[in-house]
């Protein structure tokens, strides 16, 4: 056994749970991997715009009965996409299409909590190792500029 002289440093993952740490990262990167197959096939079936109206906050359940999914149609009719691509597609046609624009949107809302939420938890309970900070506060950021240029 060595004596302890005192000079010992603390290294950079001292108070840190690293394997939550781990285990919170590879969660999201999985959320990411579903994402972007999910993004794939939103793409491959052209199903990108069928939601017309975006909206972050409110937006999260898609329509929930006749009217509405009316109305959200006759939206989607209204933008070019539809006649370049979709033109005479029938209501449960655009359901098809919308249901993988909705899965990819609520995915991305999803990444964002799973990454926000524990970020600020590690912070505020001083579990991100040192000089990891400024990495893990810009995944989020450089997630969020993803979404908004997708949006």
């Amino acid at each position: 056994m060595a004596a302890n002289t005192g000079t010992d440093q603390a290294g950079p993952l001292d108070g840190a749970r690293p394997a939550l740490l781990a285990c919170w990262l590879f969660g999201v990167v999985a959320l990411i991997v579903v994402i972007v197959v999910v993004g794939g096939i939103t793409r491959l079936t052209e199903s990108g715009l069928s939601i017309t109206q975006w909206k972050p906050v409110n937006g999260i359940l898609p329509p929930l009965g006749q009217a509405q999914w009316q109305a959200e149609f006759d939206h989607y009719r209204q933008i070019d996409q539809y006649g370049a691509v979709h033109a005479g597609m029938s209501l449960a046609q655009f359901k098809g299409i919308f249901f993988w624009e909705y899965i990819h949107r609520v995915l991305g809302r999803l990444i964002g909590l799973a990454m926000l939420g524990p970020l600020v938890w590690f912070a505020a309970a001083r579990q991100i190792p040192r000089g990891f900070g400024a990495r893990l506060l810009a995944l989020p950021l450089l997630v969020g500029m993803q979404g908004c240029s997708g949006g």
